[in-house]
Order: structure tokens, then sequence, then C-alpha cells
């Protein structure tokens, strides 16, 4: 994330399947964002739970120090609680979840990067975003398309990304990424069975502010047959927050209190 890298038309199509996962995780959202969103959990009988959330995110030149917050603010059970995100490229990311009932932060393991986020379909890694060099990655199609849910058709490419360490939980994906607008937009996962497990879509793409947002997405669970719709409510790009919006005091601190 954080820094926009142009495509050479002429140099498109000699892109390895790595350089395109690089390009979609460093394309352009601004310098940072703030937005409101919605998530709604349905269980396999069809009910279905609704939170609401901030997500506040910073880039940095050279991607040294991308930062993530998220902070539930609805409903009771679960306001307040919050996640911490520091990227590292050279180095295993670290997260915090800050859990306001127990009054403590408890660090997030690498190990447990794939697990259930807060009982969502989303993992650590869908929220905080994973390394790009914890995969090896090969086209399945160089010149595909996406029909996005209004119809469109978007030139794509599809890469499979395989893990490097295997004892991952959903150690195989294949991705579609679109060609201009670098967002992954689907991804069909795979357990150690190789078995289809989960399947990511994004259903609205937007531009926002020149840069182009997902704002709505769904994850569904295939062998638990739940799903969560992740929505954008509202958003702001280049808003100016500091690193302070990020540190381990901010992780803690209960808004109003």
């Amino acid at each position: 994330m954080g820094l926009m890298y142009q495509i050479p038309v002429v140099t498109a199509n000699q892109l390895t399947a790595e350089e395109v996962a690089r390009l979609a995780q460093d394309r352009d959202t601004g310098q940072d964002s703030q937005a409101e969103m919605r998530m709604r959990l349905y269980d396999r009988q069809g009910r279905v739970r609704e939170r609401t959330m901030t997500f506040l995110t910073r880039h940095e030149a050279g991607n040294t120090k991308d930062r993530i917050l998220v902070r539930f603010t609805y409903p009771n059970d679960i306001r307040n609680t919050a996640l911490l995100v520091w990227e590292h490229p050279d180095a295993e990311d670290e997260r915090f979840l800050f859990l306001p009932a127990l009054g403590r932060v408890r660090r997030i393991t690498g190990a447990e990067k794939q697990e259930s986020f807060v009982g969502s379909d989303l993992s650590y890694e869908d929220i905080g975003g994973r390394n790009v060099a914890d995969y090896t990655y090969q086209f399945v199609e160089e010149d595909a398309t996406w029909v996005a849910p209004d119809g469109a058709y978007y030139p794509a490419w599809r890469i499979e990304a395989v893990g490097k360490d295997q004892k991952m939980n959903y150690p195989r994906s294949v991705s579609t990424i679109l060609k201009e607008q670098l967002v992954l937009v689907h991804a069909d996962i795979y357990n150690h069975r190789d078995e289809q497990a989960k399947v990511f879509e994004v259903t609205r793409l937007d531009q926002i502010s020149g840069i182009w947002t997902v704002t709505a997405l769904v994850m569904v669970d295939k062998s638990e047959q739940t799903r969560t719709e992740l929505e954008t409510l509202s958003i702001e790009y280049n808003v100016g927050l500091t690193e302070a919006d990020f540190s381990r005091r901010r992780l803690e601190m209960v808004p109003g209190q």
C-alpha cells in the first residue's frame, strides 16, 4: 500500500506474477485514510449479526511503516475492541488485539494470522494485509476478464499464490487482479486438502478522490456455510493522520473516557 506504480503498456505483459502481486499491494491508496464500515455476519441458517467499525490507515514512502487501526463501535458486546497492525516489509508484521472487557492487549502471532478475525469469515491477514514474500506466485491466466456486478468488463490477471509455510490454514489461493486499477477483486482460497474453502469477491468498486476503492466485499466460508459482508459507509483520504494515531497507547484508549 501507499505508493502508486505506473505500468508501461509495452512491458505490462512482461511482468512476473510476483511483480503483479507487489503492484497490487503497493498501489496508490493515498498517504492515509479514515473510514466508517459496516460488517454483517451470516450464519448457516441465514441469521445476521451487524457490527460497525472505524478503519484508519497510514502509509509512508518506501512502505516501511504502514499502519492500520480498526476499532469496533457497535454493538456493545464488542464495542471498543480494536486491532492495531504494524506492517514491516522485511520482517513479520506485528498485530495487537485490544480486549476492553479484560482491559488488556493480546499479541496475534504469525501462526494466528489466518485465524478468524473476531468471529468473522475474514482473517487477521485479510484485514491487515499479507506479506508478499511469504508466498510464491505463478500466472494462471495472463489475459483474463473480470465481470463486475454492474456488468462492466475489466482486463485482469489470474495469479496463483502458494504459501512457503505449508502449515498455513490456507496455503493456496487463486486471485483475480485488475490490470489498470491494480485491485484484487476475487480470490478462491484452498485448504490443506486443496479443497476450495473460501471465496472472496468485491461487490462494489468506486473511484473516490481519484483512488480506486473497494466499497463492498463478501467472504464466503464454503465448509461452514457462513459469509461476512463488509461495506464502506464513508471514507476520506489524506486527512493528516500521524504516527501517534497508531501507537499502543492509542490502541488502548477508549473514546470518550
